[in-house]
Formats: C-alpha cells, structure tokens, sequence
C-alpha cells in the first residue's frame, strides 16, 4: 500500500481578459487550433465582410476568401 495520496481540488478564479498580454492570448488561439488571429492581415477582410453585411451587401466573395485565408480551404 502507498504512503502518498493524490488530491484534486477545484478552484474558481474571475480573470479579466485585459489581464492577459495579446502575444499571450494569441500564443493560447495558435495552440488550439484558432485559423484566424489577429494581426495577420485577416481583420482587413473581417472588416470588409462586415461593411458590406452592414449596409446589405453581397459579402459571398470576401467571406469564401476568409475563409481559403483561414482554413486553407475553399467551400
């Protein structure tokens, strides 16, 4: 029989987002897989798709290209 004991114990913490630094949040997104992160040039076609969703637009064309620039692949 074992001397040691293994004990789990559960904690909950509040944390704010603005806690965190962006190469932290952006260094987490990579590591689980996240195609689209900020600073890689893909907000300039966010921005696009929602300018024209706003005023009622076509957007199909940006949204595909979005999507290819994310996933590598086309719908």
């Amino acid at each position: 029989m074992s001397r040691y004991k293994t004990i789990y114990t559960e904690v909950e913490v509040e944390v704010d987002l603005s806690d965190f630094d962006t190469d932290d949040l952006v260094e987490e997104l990579e590591s689980r897989g996240s195609g689209i992160i900020i600073g890689t040039g893909h907000e300039t076609l966010l921005e696009k798709i929602y300018l024209l969703r706003r005023v009622g637009r076509d957007y199909q064309r940006e949204l595909d290209e979005l999507i290819y620039a994310g996933l590598g692949r086309i719908v």
